[in-house]
C-alpha cells in the first residue's frame, strides 16, 4: 500500500559520463560479466532450440541469472565516512547524503545497473512495522532491554527521556498519519536529493523548541519509522549489476541499529568493514569487533577512511595498520583480513571534477601519500588520475571484484551450467527418441514415470528432512552445553571472586569465552550439514539416472546429470549481540552495589545472563537451523523439478515416430541438433574458464 506522498521533485539524479580510469580494478568484474553474457546467450539458444517442457527449465535457469545481483554489505563506524564511500563506489559523488540521523536505523540498498541512461530509475521505502516501533518507544529497542534487566534505573530514566523526544517530534511531523504508516511501503518513479533526505536523513540535531526549523519540517519526514531503503539506478562505471548495501553504524548509544546491521551481515556473503583513520578501532567498536569476528578473513575487507585528515600519513599508516591487526588479533577477529587505506573524500572531489577544492592540510596529505607510493607510472598521469590512484578506490574496487567474483559469481555460474547442461544433454536424449521411434526399450509409460518420480522426490525430502533433524539436534544440543557450561564457569568464578575478594571489588567477566563456543559448534553443524547435504544429494543422482534408464532405455545413454551444489550458509553473526557484561561502566557497577550475598550474586548473574543470551541463542538455535533447513530442500526440489522437465520432454517424443522421423530428415532439425550442440559446448568451455581461474586464486 502506497500512501500519497507529494515531494517536489527537483531535477532528476544524473549520471556523469565516466572516464577509463574510473574502472580501474574492475576487471575482474567486467570478465566476469562477458562469461555471464556467454551463459545467458546459451540459455536462449536453449529456449529456442527445445521443447515445451525443456523450455520452461531453460527459462527458469534465465530468469534464475537474470535475478543475480551480487550484495557487499558495508558497515562500521558512525562518522567513519561509509556514505561517502558507498557514493565513490556507485561513482556519483553526491548520491546519498552523508548527514544521517543517529536516531535512524534504515539499511539503504543501491542497486546498480551497468548504464548510463536513466532507465529503471526510481526508490522503495519500507516503514518500521508496528511491533518494531512498539519496541523502540516502549521498551528503549535493545539498550533498554538490557538496562532493564541489569536494573539500571539511571539509565532507564536517560533512555525513556530520549525516547519521549522521538515520538513527539515524529508524531508532530507525521500528525495523524503517524499511525497508519506504520507497515507501509512508498514507492517512487524517480529519487532525488530531497526525497532521499526526507527518508533517511534528518541531521544531527535534535531541538528543544517547540517549533522545529522550517527546513526540518520536510527534511526527514519519515527518517524516524524508515526501515530500509531501496534506490535502482544505473552506472556508467560499473561493469555487472551489484547492490551496495549501506548499514547504520555500530557504535550507537541506542543499540536499535545494531540488531538492523546484524540482519544485515548474516544475509550478506561479502562485507566491506569501513574504519576511520582517526579511530580505527577503539573501546567503542567491540559490536563491530564482535559483528566481524564471526566472518572468515576472505569475507572481509578493511576500508580505512579519511586519511586526507592525517598531518602524515605515509608515517601514521603502517602505526595504525599495525594497531588494527593487534585489536583484530587479541579479540579473534579477522586479523588476516586484507586492509586498504583511502580518501573517499579525495576520490568524490575527482567524481565531481573538483580537484582544485582538495587544499590545506588535505593537499599536504595527499603529496604526502602519494610521495610514498614510489610508483614510477604514476608521474606521468593526469592530476586526477593520481588522486583517484592514491584515494584507495582502484585498490577496493579490485579487491572487491576479486572477492564478488570468487564467492559469489563463479558459484552461481556454475550452478547454472551444470543444470543447463542437464537440461541440453536430455534435450539430445529426446531426440534420439524422435530418431529411433519405436526402436527404443521402454517398458515404463509416462503416467508411470511421472509416479515414480514423485515417489522420489518425497522419499528424498523426507529422508533430507530426517537426517538435517537429526544434524541439527545434535547442535542444538552442543549449543546449550556451551550456553550452560559457559554460565556455571562465570558463576563459579563470581563465587571464586567473592569468596576472596568480598562484594567491595567490582567483579566483570568476559563473554568472549561463549562466542567463541558457539562460533565453533556453528562451524561444526555447518560443515556436517553441507557433507551430509552433498551425500544426500548424490543419492538422489543415482536414483533419477536409474529411473531415466528404466524409463527411456538406451536414448539416455549420453544424458550429463550433475549434483547440485550445497549453497555456503550464513554466518553465524548473531552472536555479535551485545550483551549485559560486555559493559564494564557504571551499569555493571551499579548493578554490583544493589546486590548483597552469595546466593543473591549466584541467582540474579544466572537470570541476567540467561535472559541476555536467550535472543541470540533462539536466533542461532532455530531461527538460522531453519533457514538452512529450508534452503538445502529448496535445492533439492529445484533439481527434481528440473529433471521433471526434462523426462516430459523426453517423453513426448515418443508418441510421434513417424512425424519426427520426418522432420529429423529436414535441414531445420539438423541446425536445431547442431545448435544444441553449440550450446553445450559452450557451457563446457565456460565452466573451464571458472575452473581455471578457481586455480590461480
Amino acid at each position: 500500500m502506497n500512501i500519497e506522498t507529494p515531494i517536489e521533485q527537483n531535477e532528476p539524479t544524473t549520471v556523469q559520463a565516466p572516464k577509463a580510469f574510473l574502472k580501474e580494478g574492475l576487471q575482474p568484474l567486467q570478465e566476469f560479466s562477458l562469461r555471464a553474457d556467454m551463459v545467458e546467450g546459451a540459455l536462449s539458444d536453449l529456449e529456442e532450440a527445445t521443447g515445451a517442457a525443456a523450455r520452461r527449465a531453460a527459462t527458469r535457469l534465465r530468469k534464475e541469472l537474470d535475478a543475480f545481483e551480487p550484495a557487499i554489505t558495508f558497515l562500521g563506524q558512525v562518522k567513519s565516512g561509509k556514505t561517502t564511500l558507498v557514493n565513490a563506489m556507485a561513482g556519483w559523488s553526491d548520491l546519498l547524503p552523508s548527514d544521517v540521523n543517529p536516531w535512524t536505523s534504515v539499511i539503504t540498498s543501491l542497486h546498480i545497473e551497468p548504464g548510463s541512461g536513466q532507465k529503471d530509475i526510481g526508490a522503495r521505502f519500507q516503514m518500521m512495522e508496528e511491533n518494531e516501533w512498539d519496541r523502540l518507544v516502549q521498551k528503549g529497542g535493545r539498550l533498554g532491554e538490557l538496562a532493564g534487566r541489569a536494573g539500571s534505573e539511571g539509565e532507564l530514566d536517560k533512555i525513556r527521556q530520549q525516547i519521549e523526544v522521538l515520538r513527539d517530534k515524529s508524531q508532530r511531523r507525521l500528525g495523524r498519519k503517524f499511525e497508519l504508516l506504520l507497515g507501509q511501503e512508498h514507492e517512487y518513479g524517480y529519487f532525488d536529493k530531497n526525497l532521499l533526505e526526507r527518508y533517511i536523513c534528518i541531521g544531527d540535531d535534535f531541538y528543544d523548541d517547540d517549533e522545529l526549523p522550517a527546513n526540518l519540517e520536510e527534511q526527514g519526514r519519515f527518517a524516524d519509522i524508515t526501515r530500509s531503503a531501496d534506490l535502482h539506478l544505473s552506472s556508467a562505471t560499473t561493469p555487472y549489476r551489484i547492490c551496495l548495501r549501506d548499514t547504520p553504524g555500530v557504535n550507537d548509544t541506542f543499540m536499535m541499529r545494531e540488531q538492523v546491521t546484524i540482519n544485515a551481515v548474516r544475509a550478506s556473503r561479502l562485507c566491506v568493514v569501513v574504519l576511520s583513520a582517526h579511530q580505527a578501532l577503539t573501546s567503542v567498536d567491540m559490536a563491530l569487533i564482535r559483528m566481524i569476528s564471526s566472518l572468515q578473513s576472505r569475507d572481509v575487507i578493511i576500508f580505512v577512511n579519511r586519511i586526507d585528515e592525517l598531518s602524515e600519513p605515509a608515517q601514521q599508516i603502517p602505526e595504525i595498520e599495525a594497531s588494527i591487526r593487534q585489536v583484530l588479533a587479541d579479540h579473534k577477529g579477522p586479523e588476516d583480513a586484507q586492509i586498504i587505506f583511502g580518501s573517499a573524500y579525495w576520490a568524490n572531489k575527482v567524481l565531481a571534477g573538483d580537484i582544485k577544492g582538495i587544499q590545506g592540510a588535505s593537499s599536504k596529505a595527499l603529496l604526502n601519500w602519494a610521495d610514498s607510493k614510489n610508483e614510477t607510472n604514476l608521474r606521468d598521469l593526469p592530476p586526477e588520475e593520481i588522486i583517484w590512484h592514491v584515494s584507495g578506490l582502484p585498490e577496493l574496487n579490485r579487491c572487491m571484484s576479486e572477492r564478488i567474483v570468487e564467492k559469489l559469481g563463479n558459484p552461481q555460474l556454475h550452478k547454472v551450467i551444470t543444470s543447463a547442461i542437464s537440461i541440453a544433454s536430455g534435450q539430445q536424449a529426446a531426440n534420439k527418441v524422435r530418431v529411433e521411434g519405436e526402436k527404443s526399450q521402454v517398458t515404463m509409460s509416462m503416467h508411470e514415470v511421472r509416479n515414480a518420480l514423485n515417489m522420489l522426490a518425497e522419499q528424498h525430502r523426507a529422508a533430507l528432512s530426517e537426517k538435517t533433524g537429526e544434524v541439527i539436534s545434535s547442535y542444538q544440543a552442543r549449543a546449550d552445553r556451551a550456553h550452560i557450561n559457559f554460565v556455571e564457569r562465570a558463576t563459579h568464578s563470581l563465587v571464586s571472586h567473592l569468596e576472596a575478594q568480598g562484594d567491595s571489588k567490582v567483579w566483570s567477566y568476559d563473554p568472549t569465552g561463549l562466542r567463541m563456543l558457539l562460533k565453533s559448534a556453528y562451524s561444526v553443524f555447518a560443515l556436517r550439514a553441507q557433507r551430509m547435504a552433498k551425500e544426500h544429494y548424490e543419492l538422489a543422482v543415482v536414483d533419477i539416472a536409474e529411473l531415466y534408464y528404466k524409463a527411456f532405455g538406451a536414448a539416455v545413454e549420453g544424458i550429463e546429470l550433475n549434483v547440485p551444489d550445497v549453497e555456503e550458509f550464513p554466518a553465524p553473526v548473531t552472536i555479535a549481540q551485545t550483551i549485559a557484561l560486555d559493559f564494564n561502566d557504571s551499569w555493571w557497577v551499579s548493578w554490583w552495589r544493589r546486590t548483597r550475598g552469595y546466593k543473591a550474586f549466584a541467582k540474579q548473574f544466572h537470570a541476567l545472563v540467561s535472559a541476555e543470551t536467550e535472543d541470540f541463542m533462539t536466533q542461532l538455535k532455530t531461527v538460522q537451523t531453519a533457514e538452512i533447513r529450508k534452503q538445502l530442500v529448496e535445492t533439492l526440489n529445484a533439481f527434481f523439478e528440473q529433471n521433471r522437465d526434462i523426462m516430459i520432454e523426453i517423453g513426448s517424443s515418443k508418441g510421434d515416430a513417424e512425424g519426427m522421423q520426418q522432420i529429423c530428415l529436414g535441414k531445420e532439425e539438423a541446425k536445431r541438433l547442431a545448435r544444441i550442440d553449440g550450446v553445450i559446448a559452450d557451457l563446457k568451455h565456460c565452466a573451464a574458464q571458472i575452473h581455471l581461474e578457481g586455480e590461480t586464486q
